[in-house]
């Protein structure tokens, strides 16, 4: 039985779970982790397919089950906990391959972007919505805090929606596969990294607003700043790109 509290969805259809392995572009000499492995149906599937599954679980239930479910599978090791709370910075080089879980979707990405320095990839089933965020370009109202966290340090590409009545229980939206590839550099050069994010939270914490009222909360003459880079302070967060907040933070920086 699936409980909702712990935002479990099961993805049965073999087809779908096939394609997934596909986007991840996995090899035989590969370490995966898996968030959230379930009934363990695409853990057996990458199982056949790489050299090692790092399998995490936080359901009792669940866990019990796989153990059983697993237990032929020598190449498989089967975690009982929270994937929040995993040291994934002491695993070698690893791919993620996951049907997430809806309530952790963003801190799950977050925690996985800290430990980044160890990962290749992150092939990942979320909601169809937060994979449209992390893909975001600049213009759109997905666009956001999200989509520049994740495209400093990576490239994300939507791959496919899975339609809500291939899961089980059947949830409320539709799902997507992202396949988000580490960059070996980050997107664009800053000199404060701490305060290019401060810029972006902060820009979007009012998104409606005028970046000139919005960034006066990190510099007051904010608004002769944009004009000196060419930036009209009339324009909204979301119409900015990347490169755009990079030159503003080091600007900022700067003085």
């Amino acid at each position: 039985m699936a409980k909702k509290h712990l935002g479990q969805n099961f993805l049965y259809d073999p087809s779908i779970l096939n394609r997934i392995i596909q986007v991840a572009q996995l090899h035989g000499e590969d370490l995966v982790v898996e968030i959230g492995p379930g009934t363990g149906r695409l853990t057996k599937m990458l199982a056949e397919k790489v050299k090692k599954v790092v399998a995490i679980e936080l359901d009792d239930k669940l866990f019990a089950k796989l153990k059983i479910e697993l237990a032929d599978y020598q190449n498989v090791e089967l975690i009982h906990g929270d994937a929040l709370n995993y040291s994934y910075e002491n695993l070698p080089q690893f791919k993620v391959v996951s049907n997430i879980p809806y309530y952790i979707t963003t801190p799950i990405i977050f925690r996985l972007l800290k430990a980044r320095k160890n990962i290749e990839s992150m092939t990942l089933t979320i909601q169809k919505e937060v994979a449209e965020r992390i893909t975001a370009k600049p213009g759109g109202k997905d666009y956001g805090v999200l989509s520049l966290m994740v495209q400093y340090y990576a490239k994300p590409k939507l791959e496919f929606i899975i339609p809500k009545g291939a899961f089980r229980p059947v949830p409320k939206v539709d799902s997507a596969v992202v396949h988000i590839k580490i960059l070996e550099r980050t997107s664009v050069s800053v000199k404060d990294e701490e305060l290019f994010f401060r810029v972006i939270k902060t820009a979007f914490s009012q998104r409606r607003k005028m970046l000139s009222n919005s960034l006066k909360k990190i510099q007051e003459d904010v608004k002769e700043k944009l004009v000196e880079l060419g930036i009209d302070p009339n324009r909204r967060p979301e119409t900015l790109s990347i490169q755009e907040f990079a030159r503003l933070s080091d600007m900022l920086k700067r003085d």
